[in-house]
């Protein structure tokens, strides 16, 4: 965070710039510390004007505020650019939480239009087992609804599948 303090027909004391700093600090949980601070202090009349910007990478922050205390100005100001801070992040926000809707309702979208394709492909290993070994291999992989093998005795390639009931299975043998 770097501050900048101007006065004009006034003094800038210590306390003044520490006040300042002390204040800008309840900023620092928006932006971190990659933030600028601005601060311009003058007397109009009997009043005290306090204008303070913040500049944070692309987004420009503006508070004038004018009290009889200074301190009172400065404090005003910060409370002012801190309404302004979360009402900038609630907007974009909102407008990332919409956009992230409308990527994945495209996405869907791209989804359906996919059809008659084959859109996913799997590999494993086929290795020779008996039926009743499929099958047992089949109910330790709860996650799989299907097995393709090849049978010992036959030597041909099977598949075994479990059926809605998920307690039955079926077999696929090829004909010849």
């Amino acid at each position: 965070m770097n501050i900048k303090i101007t006065s004009k027909e006034l003094e800038a004391t210590e306390a003044i710039k520490d006040y300042i700093g002390k204040k800008a600090e309840r900023l620092v949980k928006y932006f971190g510390e990659e933030f600028d601070v601005y601060a311009t202090i003058k007397t109009e009349g009997s009043d005290k004007v306090a204008e303070i910007s913040i500049k944070a990478d692309t987004e420009d922050f503006r508070a004038v505020t004018a009290h009889r205390d200074l301190y009172a100005a400065i404090d005003k100001d910060i409370d002012i650019l801190e309404g302004q801070i979360r009402k900038m992040k609630t907007k974009r926000d909102k407008q990332n939480m919409t956009e992230s809707i409308r990527i994945k309702e495209e996405i869907r979208e791209e989804d359906r239009e996919v059809a008659d394709e084959i859109v996913k492909v799997l590999y494993y290993d086929i290795k020779p087992m008996t039926p009743e070994d499929a099958k047992l291999r089949l109910q330790e992989q709860p996650q799989n609804r299907f097995l393709a093998f090849i049978d010992i005795d036959t030597g041909k390639t099977n598949v075994i599948y479990r059926l809605k009931d998920n307690k039955n299975f079926g077999l696929v043998e090829p004909e010849g």
